[in-house]
């Protein structure tokens, strides 16, 4: 079969599951208000998808292996869009959360089978053009969603978010069927598997399910509840939970026959390395994203559409990017200095963003973000290109999806962390400030001298007209504390990728024919 054309079968069910944890974020204050819940509960929309996304990601080796990576991939596109559908017509929050569980757990076995497929459909001099497609999909698709969610949104209504899906997951189900084979190497290891007696990890799953959703919660709740500050100890029983459901889940994963979750991929340098920049450089994406996002809301007021159109033209530079990549490593070019490259230009848009002010034009928004997310595009397909360009075909199935699952922890923590340290950031400058917005200021007494003029005329009171100049001075203080809280957190991203791009000394040299090679013996 042309790889080309399963390459555009699989990518478009791929691109729509990765568009779904990002194209809800700025509907969900409508998503609340239209199903009479707060904004506090509609969070559950976001968090319940990526609990399900992160319990499953691991374990989709596994069920390949023993359903058939084709049929997993059919059966995962039904469902998805089935569930997309009755995400579209929920009469309740209970009933959407429920929607998004279900569809969470059969989205997530989307990415790595993707991945899969296109490694399988191309060969190996051609890994890059095969990353650089599925990069298209993981990586264009965040970027968009809160364009396309914005316009959605305020054009028609936040149900069509859900309903979007549903006939092109339809279209994407008739191609793949149609189209899509297992290799000749799944199918005698599943041969093999049907020889030998069934044996269901069923402890480990449960580890899992405990780990998961543990994590999820706790990085999606833990500013809400003060983290381990919480005065019900929600967090810090979560927290427990999760240390020791993680230990148990290596320790019996490691000893057992036939693991749900194969953690022996990472024994390689290569794999192992390119999974800390990946969970890096999505944590840095999603964090940047989500204060980029506060910034131009909530001090710019931006309304979702305009907030989208400021953040869609990245998008364009890194299409025009991936292709450029895909080209170099089919030239053999060490990939890791690809990574290094892209990683340093991540760098460099986080640090530009830093340098930010209340006066910024859209345009001058604009730039900072396409210099990120072109970083972005550079390093992705080259490191999804190392990653397994050592390790074992038989392995390659678990390899896929504990790499799926840590770039979608990376976007997770970064949102998480993102809210976090601007909070705490926020609060920290307002004590500061504040510090000096006293009597004894005189700046602060020629700001309020004359705002108490205005007010005055205004209202022909003097007591009222001071009180009023004082809280035009604490607005002003919040509003310059809330923004240098932002900019604190440009500045830890770019810290962040820095950081990162020393992994790439640590990594053996990544080119395609080296690891065909390697491969073969």
């Amino acid at each position: 079969m042309n790889p080309w054309l399963v390459a555009v079968v699989v990518v478009v069910p791929t691109f729509m599951e990765v568009l779904d944890t990002t194209i809800a974020l700025v509907a969900l204050r409508y998503i609340a208000g239209g199903l009479s819940a707060t904004s506090d509960d509609g969070e559950w929309v976001i968090t319940s998808y990526l609990a399900a996304n992160a319990f499953i990601l691991p374990i989709t080796g596994w069920l390949s292996a023993h359903l058939g990576r084709r049929n997993y991939f059919l059966v995962s596109i039904a469902i998805f869009t089935l569930s997309s559908l009755m995400c579209g017509l929920a009469g309740s929050l209970g009933q959407l959360i429920l929607f998004r569980v279900v569809q969470g757990l059969a989205g997530g076995g989307l990415q790595p089978s993707s991945q899969g497929i296109l490694l399988d459909a191309f060969p190996v001099e051609k890994q890059g053009v095969a990353m650089t497609l599925f990069g298209f999909a993981v990586l264009i698709a965040p970027i968009v969603g809160p364009t396309l969610g914005g316009w959605i949104t305020d054009t028609y209504s936040w149900r069509w978010v859900f309903l979007i899906n549903v006939p092109v997951g339809v279209l994407a189900l008739a191609g793949c069927y149609a189209l899509l084979r297992d290799p000749d190497y799944l199918v005698a290891q599943r041969t093999e598997l049907r020889k030998q007696p069934f044996r269901f990890d069923s402890i480990g799953l449960s580890l899992l399910a405990i780990v998961a959703v543990c994590w999820e919660v706790m990085l999606s709740k833990g500013q809400e509840w003060d983290w381990l500050g919480d005065p019900f100890w929600r967090i810090q029983t979560l927290a427990i939970l999760f240390a020791v459901g993680l230990v148990g889940l290596v320790f019996w994963e490691l000893r057992h026959r036939n693991p749900v979750i194969n953690f022996r991929p990472l024994r390689e340098r290569n794999f192992a390395s390119c999974c800390i920049i990946i969970f890096c450089a999505y944590l840095a994406l999603f964090a940047a994203t989500k204060s980029l996002l506060g910034l131009l809301q909530t001090l710019f007021g931006y309304d979702a559409l305009s907030t989208g159109l400021v953040m869609s033209p990245s998008g364009i530079f890194a299409v025009i990017a991936m292709p450029i990549v895909g080209r170099l490593i089919g030239l053999r070019l060490d990939a890791r200095w690809l990574i290094g490259a892209g990683l340093l230009l991540m760098t460099a848009g986080n640090y530009w963003m830093s340098q930010f002010n209340l006066d910024v034009s859209p345009a001058q928004v604009v730039w900072p973000r396409v210099v990120l997310v072109a970083g972005l595009a550079v390093c992705f397909a080259p490191a999804n290109v190392a990653a397994y360009l050592y390790v074992p075909v038989e392995l390659r199935g678990a390899a896929v999806g504990l790499l799926s699952l840590l770039r979608n922890e990376g976007g997770s923590v970064g949102v998480s962390l993102g809210q976090t340290f601007q909070e705490r950031r926020d609060q920290f400058h307002t004590l500061r400030l504040g510090e000096y917005l006293d009597p004894f200021n005189a700046a602060a007494n020629s700001f309020v001298a004359k705002a108490h003029a205005v007010f005055l005329q205004q209202t022909a009171d003097p007591v009222a007209a001071q009180q009023f100049a004082w809280q035009q001075l604490a607005a002003l203080r919040d509003q310059q504390a809330s923004s240098l809280s932002y900019f604190d957190c440009f500045w830890m991203t770019a810290v962040l990728t820095l950081a990162a791009a020393f992994v790439v000394l640590f990594m053996k040299r990544s080119v395609a024919e080296k690891g065909a090679h390697t491969a073969s013996e």
